[in-house]
């Protein structure tokens, strides 16, 4: 009994109307079953004749039909609506927070230098292709931070797409000098700090460069993805002539400070956490890693979907004019039982007709 009153409670809660007071006309809707609008008429005992099942069924939903037209004109005055509510919806996606380079490189092409001619900034590259992906993802909450010289907080994890698009579209702005790569990630860490659902969590890393990682911060970064598992992708726009990430270097500049890429990739290696790292050289090799990142990141999801408010007030009065049409029809078809009784001319001429047959 208490799980049918907590249905019938949640169904009304879902509802409302403008002007309440005007709910109390409802008591009205018992008027088709106190009178009718159809003519009475005395007729001999009916004992002996047979239950006509047919008519009483068509005088229940005559009856019916009057009290759903008054109780529909009362809801439809009332202002009946539907209220804002927060959906559950199943699907799939991920908690991304895309973590941008804005050093002054990313304004450089793949060949590191100015563009000219075709060619486009890695920025520029990087700018298209996030926003096919963030398109393409629209179950996702999406975060935004950059970092050049500090960590820039962007946008944070949010389910409105065309703000995160926005955000991206800004990524070619002329950037600062410094990558400070280290700060970049505990920022797009602490961008999960809030996130309560049990969802994938990922970071997408989007850099040309790194630089050296303090200590104290990198212990500040295992500390971190033990707090929050993520997953991380690495998508190193490299330069045609730079040191690859992939490659043994020799022993001699097999140092941070000599290939700070490389050692940047051994560092979120040791983290612990699922991690991937794309290489990629010319705008088609970054097309190929952001469609493989879309293909990895496709988990099952629960996201909410806001749903407005919807009007009622006109469903109603068109369930009104139905049910008072009905009313209509059969007020139309009504007929008379008795026989017409001969008026006294007509009984007059009656004589008359017959002789001069």
């Amino acid at each position: 009994m208490s799980r049918i009153i907590e249905i019938i409670q949640r169904l009304v809660g879902d509802f409302g109307v403008d002007r309440p007071l005007l709910l109390g006309l409802a008591i009205l809707a018992i008027l088709p079953f106190l009178a009718t609008v159809f003519a009475r008429q005395g007729i001999p005992a009916i004992a002996l004749a047979p239950r006509d099942g047919i008519s009483r069924t068509v005088n229940l939903v005559l009856r019916l039909a009057g009290s759903v037209a008054i109780l529909a004109i009362v809801l439809g005055l009332s202002g009946l609506h539907r209220r804002e509510q927060m959906v559950a919806r199943q699907g799939t996606g991920a908690h991304l927070v895309l973590l941008l380079d804005r050093s002054s490189s990313m304004d450089n092409s793949f060949a590191d230098r100015a563009p000219s001619g075709d060619q486009e900034a890695k920025s520029v590259v990087a700018k298209r292709l996030l926003d096919d992906f963030v398109a393409r993802r629209a179950r996702d909450r999406i975060g935004v931070a950059a970092f050049s010289t500090s960590p820039m907080p962007v946008l944070p994890l949010t389910d409105h797409h065309e703000v995160v698009r926005a955000a991206i579209a800004a990524i070619d702005r002329p950037g600062l000098a410094f990558t400070d790569v280290g700060r970049g990630l505990a920022l797009a860490l602490s961008s999960f700090a809030d996130d309560e659902d049990e969802a994938s969590r990922a970071i997408l890393l989007v850099s040309d460069g790194a630089a050296l990682i303090d200590r104290k911060v990198q212990e500040a970064l295992r500390d971190a993805v033990a707090r929050t598992p993520v997953h991380l992708y690495w998508l190193f726009l490299r330069s045609r002539g730079a040191k690859g990430i992939f490659e043994e270097p020799p022993p001699g500049e097999n140092t941070p400070q000599a290939n700070p890429e490389r050692h940047l990739h051994l560092f979120f290696q040791s983290l612990g956490v699922p991690y991937r790292a794309f290489e990629a050289t010319s705008p088609q090799a970054v097309e190929q890693a952001i469609a493989e990142i879309d293909r990895q990141e496709t988990r099952p999801l629960t996201y909410f979907e806001r749903v407005p408010r919807r009007d009622l007030a006109r469903p109603a009065f068109v369930v009104a004019t139905v049910a008072t049409a009905l009313l209509l029809l059969a007020k139309l078809a009504e007929r008379k039982l008795a026989r017409p009784v001969p008026t006294v001319a007509a009984a007059r001429q009656e004589p008359a007709l017959r002789r001069a047959a």
